[in-house]
């Protein structure tokens, strides 16, 4: 079989392309500490109120700079709707949803998380500048799907 030179300048570009992609991708995935969730944890999403530790959700501190978050997604909300922590603290995040799908992100930040009904979903971040971040769904889960927030007070 016969390849033209263009062909294999092509088939070159091609596959260096390629190459450089997946390097790219492997550095941010495994050397920033992007990985997977790895959990499988599980709740009733018809018994949260009774069911630990989402029957009391808010912020609790584990040590001291570490905080443990558990938050309900539900219907246009999230509960708490506001949480306070120092700067400097790290947020252990805890979330399910008792209805729909629902997402919970933070912009400027690498906590983007799909909440479904009966999945206990994590994620931990450190928060190092003071301010407000607004805590966001990204999935449409209904007509009032736009007033879906909640904040977080990062306070010296």
């Amino acid at each position: 079989m016969h390849l033209h030179r263009y062909e294999k300048y092509w088939l070159i570009f091609g596959v260096g392309t390629l190459v450089v992609f997946l390097s790219v991708i492997g550095f941010s995935a495994f050397a920033m500490g992007h990985h997977p969730p790895s959990h499988m944890a599980t709740v009733n999403p018809e018994n949260l109120s009774e069911s630990p530790p989402f029957d009391e959700p808010g912020l609790k501190q584990i040590d001291e700079n570490t905080y443990e978050a558990t938050i309900i997604a539900m219907t246009f909300g999230y509960e708490p709707n506001t949480i306070t922590v120092p700067a400097g603290s790290t947020v252990k995040f805890q979330v399910t949803s008792q209805d729909v799908v629902h997402s919970f992100t933070i912009p400027t930040t690498n906590v983007n998380m799909m909440i479904t009904p009966g999945h206990i979903n994590q994620s931990e971040y450190t928060f190092d500048k003071t301010g407000s971040y607004l805590v966001l769904c990204n999935e449409y889960c209904g007509i009032g799907h736009q007033n879906m927030q909640m904040t977080i007070e990062v306070i010296e």
